[in-house]
């Protein structure tokens, strides 16, 4: 039997809605350049090689779910996650923990923005007049 943490993940992932996806790759990139940048500052190099390349991954699936039919938005994003990957790199080669610093802000920023946004934009529940309109049959 598999580990219990990694099924319940992966189950949150199959259910998951498009807009909760962007946001749990949000997360996960956030975590792994934590982990890169704490392993970086205690000189252990190799786990922060393997976080950064981690949080690479996630930068890169978030490229490829952009939609370019969206316009404007899709090649901002595509070039700020350029960005964030162009940055992880210099962090990756340098050994210096600032420009993941920098990346982990930029992403909290826009993880931020996302999760206001799916608040801003989820469907109002109409009004329930009585418990028995709450029961489903």
């Amino acid at each position: 039997m598999g580990n219990p943490y990694v099924q319940y993940r992966e189950m949150q992932v199959q259910t998951a809605s498009p807009e909760q996806l962007v946001l749990m790759l949000y997360d996960g990139a956030l975590r792994f350049c934590h982990a890169a940048r704490a392993a970086m500052e205690r000189q252990d190099y190799e786990t922060a090689h393997n976080q950064v390349t981690r949080a690479q991954d996630v930068i890169y699936e978030l490229m490829a779910g952009l939609n370019p039919e969206a316009g404007e938005l899709a090649d901002h994003l595509f070039r700020l996650y350029e960005y964030f990957t162009f940055r992880l790199i210099q962090a990756n080669l340098r050994r210096d923990p600032q420009p993941i610093t920098e990346v982990m802000g930029l992403i909290g920023e826009l993880r931020g923005a996302w999760a206001q946004a799916m608040v801003s934009l989820r469907p109002a529940s109409p009004p329930v007049t009585s418990h028995m309109a709450q029961v489903t049959v």
